[in-house]
């Protein structure tokens, strides 16, 4: 743990207002070390001190002529990890809210499933009454046309 890093090296901690914007627009790169610093040429991966500078200055360490010399992956670490809370709190929140809405359709499906069986009780209850019905106007015909087979035709004289 580095000296800035300990609850006692601090005062005032509070976090980066612009820590997503600032991790977002960091461009990772692979490269090779010029062959002073690295003769094997090893591909490396990682950020340019000078392009890190452009996004966010403290984000890099300086030479004595107050050059960025290298990128302080610490603090672009700290920075990640917040960012991946971040994100991480959104995702427990988006399957929360997932759960809930498929509460909700099982809800409303169950609802739906009811409503579907009242209304097929509802048409069955019709259809028997509709027929009951329609027995009743047949057997109130029948008598009708029973009766007047019996009977000699009626004149009916209207008088006005």
């Amino acid at each position: 743990m580095s000296r800035g890093e300990c609850e006692r090296s601090v005062s005032r901690p509070s976090p980066y207002p612009r820590a997503s914007e600032a991790i977002l627009s960091l461009q990772p790169v692979t490269f090779r070390y010029k062959r002073e610093l690295d003769p094997e040429g090893i591909p490396q991966f990682g950020l340019v001190a000078e392009e890190v500078e452009k996004v966010n200055p403290d984000l890099v360490a300086r030479d004595e002529q107050g050059k960025p010399y290298t990128v302080r992956y610490e603090a672009v670490n700290a920075m990640l990890l917040n960012e991946f809370l971040k994100e991480h709190r959104k995702v427990e929140e988006q399957g929360r809210v997932n759960q809930e809405q498929g509460t909700t359709i099982s809800e409303l499906k169950s609802a739906l499933t009811k409503q579907q069986q009242d209304f097929q009780s509802a048409i069955a209850q019709q259809q028997k009454e509709i027929k009951s019905l329609t027995e009743q106007m047949q057997r109130v015909s029948n008598e009708l046309e029973a009766s007047s087979l019996g009977r000699a035709p009626q004149v009916v004289v209207n008088n006005q």
